[in-house]
């Protein structure tokens, strides 16, 4: 355990800005600086594991931004829907626009929130991410604004191969699946040295990826 000392939280603004806080925890003020220089650095941490509907609920209670970075080459979830059996079948996937999901997508948008996500794909595309190219209109009709980047770039830049969202430049929720591209569950990582470098590495993914449809246009049409 860590005894941290600082000037005790007390503006009411700040104070519900906080998340995840236990009963019988309070918050105190010390400059990020202390905890990014002299944070213990050899220190197991037990991973912070929470519920889908908890991670569900994180779309709602964000402030200003949710950024996702995709690095995977299938999802699962995708492989179920009917949406993705007709895209493999060569028809129109015909998109749904006024489901639950995309009706959250829309109502916080239109609060001002901004959802960005950067793809990685590779070259060639697989099917999956064929499909997700496709989905990105559907998603950027509700509010989402989604850039792409080759594999390739994305190796270069020394972009992580994992799925993550970055929620307000200060949590991040880390999706883990398993072999069989299931979404597993989700680890909330609030340490402030891991959210700062998420925080580059979504800076670098955005300036050097490209919008979906220039991206889009680049790729080659045959599977």
């Amino acid at each position: 355990m860590v005894i941290v000392q600082g000037d005790v939280v007390t503006d009411q603004e700040e104070i519900a800005q906080l998340r995840n806080v236990k009963p019988g925890e309070g918050a105190v003020a010390v400059p990020r600086v202390l905890l990014a220089d002299f944070a213990p650095r050899d220190v197991d941490r037990e991973p912070v594991l929470i519920s889908f509907e908890e991670f569900d609920d994180m779309f709602k209670s964000l402030q200003h931004t949710a950024f996702r970075l995709e690095t995977r080459r299938q999802y699962r979830s995708d492989e179920l829907t009917k949406t993705y059996r007709r895209f493999a079948a060569g028809l129109d996937p015909e998109w749904e626009l006024d489901d639950a999901w995309c009706r959250s997508r829309r109502e916080q948008s239109a609060l001002g929130k901004r959802f960005e996500r950067v793809r990685i794909m590779d070259n060639p595309p697989t099917l999956g991410q064929r499909y997700l190219l496709d989905n990105a209109e559907r998603n950027s009709k509700v509010g989402e604004d989604i850039r792409y980047l080759w594999r390739a770039d994305a190796e270069r830049l020394g972009l992580p191969e994992e799925d993550a969202w970055l929620f307000d430049s200060r949590v991040i929720a880390l999706l883990h699946f398993d072999a069989d591209d299931d979404l597993t569950g989700v680890e909330l990582i609030t340490d402030p040295v891991q959210v700062a470098r998420a925080c580059q590495v979504r800076d670098a993914a955005w300036h050097y990826a490209t919008p979906h449809r220039q991206f889009g246009a680049e790729v080659p049409s045959d599977v």
